[in-house]
């Protein structure tokens, strides 16, 4: 069973397999757990497979950026390290000054994936200029964006150099289906994969009712595992045979990081589908992009 998804090839770099579900590091470095366990389960999680690890300067205000950087002290190269740009930092110049900063506290040469936190008032065009320039002193690697709806790609697609965009990162769970209505099935047309954060819900009445749901519940303990395994390879169960979907759920908790890694070979049935829209179903039109 094929558990990749492939960013396709741009920038003169050729297509890179990635693992479906890799690492988040939202709340990291906030004091929440003991940085000591959030450096220990990201690197339990490249022991395990999990090797895109993503993270953002506005993380913590960059301290999830130093937890990242402690746990790939020596191992960097087994990982596909992504890190996130705010809009307002998105400028010619100062896009360039926030990735030398994200790069220093991440204690590393280059990224493999640049992003654009989320549109704002910096045009595309300034913002893919400061990205090339990256590109080319081999600060980063790829670019792409995040939290961007079906007008806004377009906007991108048909802004020169946005034709080099590896992906779109933008929320997806199985409580959360707006994207399938249009933004997805455009970026299918396109090639371009999707990484979904928060796969597990936030925090909050969404999330208690996903994991507290009798059918969720029942069709994880057929399967025998949890509701976040089952949610998990949900989110990025296959389509016409393939796998375009990426998942990075953040865990610090050892058997949480362990089920994650387990969640990518599981496999869902056409029946077990069916029961999931229904309790869930997909949108019947389209509906704001879902921020958090």
């Amino acid at each position: 069973m094929d558990t990749t998804v492939t960013l396709r090839a741009t920038a003169g770099l050729p297509a890179v397999t990635l693992p479906a579900i890799g690492q988040g590091t939202w709340y990291m470095g906030e004091g929440l757990n003991p940085r000591h366990a959030e450096i220990k389960a990201l690197q339990q999680g490249l022991d395990l497979g999990l090797s895109l690890i993503d993270t953002a300067e506005m993380y913590a205000d960059g301290g999830a950026e130093e937890v990242v950087g402690a746990a790939l002290k020596g191992r960097r190269d087994e990982a596909f390290l992504v890190s996130k740009v705010y809009p307002w930092n998105a400028g010619r110049h100062s896009a360039i000054a926030a990735c030398e900063a994200s790069l220093k506290r991440l204690g590393t040469d280059y990224l493999d994936l640049y992003l654009l936190h989320w549109p704002g008032s910096i045009p595309l065009d300034e913002t893919l200029e400061a990205f090339e320039q990256l590109q080319a002193d081999g600060k980063i690697k790829r670019f792409g964006v995040s939290n961007c709806d079906l007008d806004e790609m377009q906007e991108l697609a048909y802004t020169n150099g946005g034709d080099q965009c590896a992906i779109n990162q933008v929320l997806y769970h199985l409580g959360s289906r707006g994207i399938e209505y249009s933004l997805l099935p455009w970026q299918r047309e396109q090639g371009l994969p999707t990484m979904a954060y928060c796969p597990l819900a936030q925090g909050g009445r969404l999330r208690r009712e996903m994991f507290g749901n009798p059918e969720l519940q029942a069709i994880a303990g057929d399967l025998g595992v949890t509701v976040a395994q089952l949610l998990l390879a949900w989110s990025i169960r296959p389509v016409n045979g393939r796998r375009d979907i990426i998942a990075i759920p953040k865990a610090v908790q050892p058997e949480h990081v362990q089920q994650n890694a387990e969640a990518i070979r599981l496999q869902l049935s056409d029946d077990i589908l069916h029961r999931l829209d229904a309790a869930f179903p997909a949108p019947a039109r389209k509906t704001p992009l879902d921020i958090v």
